[in-house]
């Protein structure tokens, strides 16, 4: 039975949560999906997150039980200036980052003009974040290194930006879908960032330099830039289908994920 039939038949209906922590934000393991051929992708080895800056003590304990030996930092140089993120005294994973800005507008740190942001404002701004990721070098070249990552290095990996649903979001969903998990199921994790019981370590770290630029920002606005709309990452594969004809064509061109990548993907993560 070929991929798409079984794509068409299978979802995960299982609830999954957040991993509990006190000053890091949407942290969670994004494996646990029914995948390619009825298998199901690997837990205990997916991880995906914001920054961890205001991590405790507690927090960095727990993130280093994961045994987590890859972080794949989607931030730019600036972002991790100004947000280092703390780390374990026992800490030896690799960091991977790029050097350089890997965005020119990012929502924590307000950008665009100083208008009233009103909820559909903040919308069409995230529009354009997703219109742009595709062609953005600097994520290609990111977007490649963590699929090249992935494939070649053992144990668990974290990918991770400023607020783990944008940057982080595209990644988690670039690989889900290498590894044939349905489109509703992609979606679903996408969207899991709407629910992270972490929303005030968010709020508390990027609302203050939004106002600070904009001023009063209506609450429909917040919505839209600290949270995830299904349309986000429909814009994000439509702009891919429109330059490249399909999202595999893309990775195989771009990012270098051809079916040998494919197949060791594959092989690495489903069960």
């Amino acid at each position: 039975m070929g991929l798409p039939l079984m794509q068409a038949m299978i979802r995960t209906p299982s609830k999954k949560t957040s991993l509990p922590t006190e000053g890091i934000h949407n942290l969670r393991d994004y494996g646990g999906y029914t995948a390619a051929d009825g298998m199901r992708v690997k837990t205990g080895l997916l991880f995906r997150s914001g920054q961890h800056m205001e991590a405790t003590d507690s927090d960095l304990d727990a993130f280093q039980a994961l045994d987590i030996r890859t972080i794949i930092d989607l931030r730019g140089t600036s972002e991790r200036t100004s947000f280092p993120c703390r780390r374990h005294n026992d800490f030896t994973a690799q960091v991977i980052a790029f050097d350089g800005e890997t965005t020119s507008s990012p929502p924590h740190e307000g950008g665009w003009d100083k208008e009233d942001m009103t909820g559909e404002k903040a919308r069409m701004r995230m529009i354009a974040v997703y219109t742009r990721m595709p062609v953005n070098p600097a994520m290609i070249e990111m977007f490649s290194r963590y699929f090249e990552a992935l494939a070649t290095r053992d144990g668990g990996s974290l990918v991770h930006c400023f607020a783990g649903k944008d940057r982080t979001g595209i990644a988690a969903s670039l690989l889900l879908h290498v590894l044939g998990v349905h489109k509703d199921d992609q979606v679903a994790e996408f969207l899991r960032t709407n629910d992270a019981p972490t929303q005030h370590i968010l709020e508390r770290q990027s609302l203050p330099r939004m106002e600070a630029h904009y001023g009063q920002i209506e609450p429909e606005a917040v919505r839209n830039l600290m949270g995830v709309l299904p349309e986000y990452l429909d814009t994000y594969w439509s702009k891919l289908e429109r330059d490249h004809g399909s999202v595999d064509t893309y990775l195989a061109q771009t990012l270098g994920v051809d079916e040998a990548r494919k197949a060791r993907l594959r092989e690495r993560f489903l069960t």
